[in-house]
């Protein structure tokens, strides 16, 4: 067998083997490659391979790389997958395609106003805290039916639900326990699984898995 010849052939190789284990397509995983941190010549030669799917950990980092970048390549998706300030509510209406990390009463209200005000409803996906870490942000589980509710009530479209697994934990039981409350509140998206764990999420159910690392390398140090 020939060897995968780019980071991101191998992804796509090893995504394409999870889905075959799992009995699933591969066009049901979204590969948002994780570009936080790394500049726009690192990004190019994945736009040049045919990735569409990006995500970045805070706005105003995406405010500064990716206009250019989307005037280059239209079709680009661009994901919120960092935890968000309501303050920065409008201006993540305004940049991205999906937000990952709507996980609090006082988010939903500053989202359904930014999206009330610009005509742009963003596809939401609730983080919740499946592993009671409350230093990553994510919903409570017990508060989840709630913000579920509020959401709807704010019309924010509810593409799913997102998790981070505790570190150094094995986490399959953490996106089953996603995966099931997922299709206990009706909705299809699992956004879970990162470069060291996506191949077990996809497993389990994940329909967006957030890789970095193994597509870029290591982070560059925070300048």
């Amino acid at each position: 067998m020939e060897k995968a010849e780019t980071p991101l052939q191998h992804v796509q190789a090893n995504i394409a083997a999870a889905c075959r284990i799992a009995r699933r397509e591969p066009e049901e995983v979204t590969l948002i490659a994780v570009s936080k941190m790394h500049p726009a010549e690192a990004i190019e030669p994945l736009l040049r391979e045919g990735q569409r799917h990006f995500g970045e950990n805070r706005v105003q980092e995406a405010q500064g790389k990716w206009p250019a970048l989307r005037e280059a390549y239209p079709a680009v998706q661009l994901h919120l997958i960092g935890q968000l300030q309501s303050n920065k509510a409008e201006d993540a209406v305004a940049l991205f395609d999906a937000i990952h990390s709507l996980d609090r009463p006082s988010l939903v209200k500053a989202l359904g106003k930014a999206m009330d005000k610009s005509g742009r409803r963003v596809p939401c996906f609730i983080q919740v805290d499946v592993g009671e870490e409350d230093q990553k942000g994510g919903c409570p589980v017990a508060e989840l039916p709630a913000l579920i509710e509020q959401a709807r009530q704010a019309d924010i479209p509810l593409a799913g639900l997102m998790c981070l697994p505790p570190q150094d934990i094995e986490p399959a039981p953490f996106f089953a326990f996603l995966d099931k409350l997922a299709r206990d509140h009706g909705l299809e998206g699992r956004s879970m699984g990162m470069s060291g764990d996506y191949e077990t999420a996809i497993k389990l159910g994940a329909t967006h898995v957030r890789v970095g690392t193994a597509l870029f390398g290591a982070r560059p140090a925070a300048r």
